[in-house]
């Protein structure tokens, strides 16, 4: 199973949401690709924009023509980033840290990463393993193209990031996705793992806990799922722990070489200070994993953004060193607002909101909504259609599940302020309220 995102929905959504695409570059790139063909390249039409990136742009935009949009799309802690943090960076300037570094990381960072894997997940890693990038999304995309051929196979669990597909599309390989029920929380099963794999499977991508779901494997899921692995030495494990501070209640979170040291040397573990550490706009993410492989990732990075910020490096070397305090502050925080969200949302006809694991997304089912009628006169045939007519009636701006794999659902991020959260889910009962 594979998703489409055609044109025609993009546009359809901005044009009903009343706003032109020529006002939004991630829109009219896309928009406009059909009428010039000739100046791209045919790898472009394999692929199209996050549709993540596309509604909050829209929700942006709506904002600035002074529209009430409640934004609950946007997978971004509102927190500040830490103030140890931002005076480790001020200190970076003062002395002089503005300049080229190394491709893929300074020694510091790569030590502190290193440090981080010991002391967290139990992985022993040499510096020479470890590579730093512009955020966890270039370690994702060096990786695959590194080391995809055209027709490698790619497993990818449902409901997945957005990104994931289409990453492994322009590195022309094929995705293979398969879904997670939502009666086992969208968690894939060792035989569904088993079946999906064959002689040109090369990787396997796991994300635990989940975006879009926050769904997030036990220790003991994992050691099924590693036992398949085990059977088929020429697949790789790419293992996105990007939310691996961001679990709640007595859950325990474990990663796929930890669970499975046979693994190691054919995984590659990634993370990064974006969620953890309110740092998303510092774009840094790192990795550890098989020399060779970390090697060709450096060779792509070389030839693409070279390294990344120095200031930023910086700051993160204080992310992982000094004190960890944010971390339980904000998982506390989080953990509140999830449990507001899940109640607020199964209390309305239509909607079932499993109770997620980890990360701040919940991904609740809409199969109560499907085939009626807004109140406006929208009739709600997919999941497209109610966030659509959702933001147009309600001014609440949430991403639709057919981008993440699995229909009919919805993605709201719980990243936002209690208050955002709670008028947002006022909103939506509104919205579920004037179905016919």
């Amino acid at each position: 199973m594979s998703v489409r995102f055609p044109e025609a929905n993009i546009q359809s959504l901005t044009v009903t949401a009343g706003v032109s695409t020529s006002r939004n570059p991630v829109l009219t790139l896309f928009s406009t690709r059909l009428a010039y063909m000739n100046l791209v390249s045919k790898r472009m039409t394999r692929i199209r924009p996050s549709a993540t990136v596309a509604i909050t742009d829209l929700s942006r935009e709506l904002k600035s023509r002074g529209r009430d949009v409640v934004s609950l799309s946007t997978g971004e802690p509102d927190f500040d980033t830490p103030e140890n943090i931002r005076r480790a960076a001020q200190s970076a300037i003062r002395a002089g840290e503005t300049r080229y570094t190394i491709v893929d990381g300074i020694p510091e960072l790569k030590a502190a990463v290193a440090d981080k894997f010991r002391r967290d997940n139990h992985l022993k890693y040499d510096p020479s393993q470890i590579t730093i990038a512009n955020g966890g999304k270039q370690i994702i995309f060096n990786a695959l193209m590194a080391s995809l051929n055209r027709g490698d196979e790619v497993v990818i669990p449902a409901p997945f990031w957005v990104s994931y597909r289409d990453m492994v599309l322009l590195a022309d390989g094929t995705p293979v996705v398969v879904e997670g029920q939502f009666d086992n929380g969208f968690k894939i099963t060792p035989g569904q793992l088993e079946s999906a794999i064959n002689a040109r499977t090369r990787w396997v991508i796991f994300n635990s806990p989940s975006n879009p779901s926050g769904a997030a494997y036990t220790r003991s899921e994992f050691r099924s799922l590693t036992d398949v692995l085990l059977r088929h030495p020429h697949v790789l494990v790419l293992s996105d722990d990007i939310y691996e501070h961001l679990t709640y209640g007595d859950f325990e979170f474990s990663t796929p070489a930890e669970v499975e040291p046979e693994l190691f040397n054919r995984t590659l573990t990634m993370n990064g200070v974006s969620k953890a550490y309110a740092m998303t706009g510092w774009r840094i993410g790192f990795a550890g994993g098989p020399r060779s492989l970390i090697t060709a990732m450096r060779t792509i990075q070389s030839q693409s953004t070279s390294n990344p910020c120095s200031i930023s490096q910086w700051a993160a070397v204080e992310a992982l060193t000094g004190t960890q305090e944010y971390i339980a502050t904000s998982r506390l925080a989080f953990q509140r607002r999830r449990d507001m969200v899940v109640d607020m949302l199964n209390a309305i006809p239509g909607i079932e909101c499993p109770t997620p694991d980890g990360a701040f997304y919940v991904y609740p089912s809409i199969v109560g909504c499907i085939g009626k009628t807004s109140a406006a006169g929208k009739v709600i045939r997919t999941d497209e259609d109610f966030v659509t007519a959702l933001l147009e009636e309600q001014e609440v701006a949430v991403v639709f599940g057919a981008a993440f794999g699995v229909s009919p659902n919805f993605r709201l991020s719980y990243s936002a302020s209690e208050e955002l959260l709670r008028e947002g889910c006022r909103r939506i009962e509104r919205f579920c309220h004037g179905l016919r």
